[in-house]
């Protein structure tokens, strides 16, 4: 059940929703496994480096070393949605991040179906729309952040 509970009667407080326990944990669940599995890629990347991403990049025409923000996308924006911190700008760096695998490595697979007859990018499109629902819904009760952080 939604209810709003209002901050005492300051300028610079804003309202907050305060959500049921399921919405909440729901919110946890959605941040926390999206953080992980990102995580998971970023893992890869920290093992065996971005220079496979680099050379994708200077094909397109972009600098290699653009290719160490990989690091922030799949690393650090992560590790920040499992803890809920700055959830929302994360989420829309993990986000921004899977718009430029997409464009990179999966365009050719945007309109076509897989040997299941699921879509193409599915798994890609899990990922960035997962990751708008967090920037869109926060991090929630269940955070670092709390729902009074600006960011959160």
């Amino acid at each position: 059940m939604n209810a709003t509970a209002a901050h005492p009667s300051t300028s610079n407080r804003r309202p907050v929703v305060v959500l049921s326990t399921s919405a909440e944990t729901g919110k946890l669940l959605l941040r926390v496994l999206l953080g992980a599995l990102v995580l998971l890629h970023g893992i890869a990347k920290v093992q065996n480096g971005v220079g496979p991403i680099a050379d994708m990049l200077a094909k397109a025409g972009v600098p290699g070393g653009v290719a160490y923000l990989a690091y922030v996308g799949e690393v650090l924006a992560p590790l920040l949605l499992i803890v809920g911190l700055w959830t929302r700008p994360a989420a829309l760096v993990v986000a921004f991040n899977m718009v430029v695998a997409l464009v990179l490595v999966h365009k050719a697979q945007i309109l076509t179906l897989n040997a299941q007859g699921g879509w193409g990018i599915e798994l890609q499109a899990m990922y960035l729309f997962g990751a708008i629902a967090v920037a869109l819904l926060g991090a929630g009760r269940y955070s670092i952040g709390g729902y009074d952080a600006r960011w959160n």
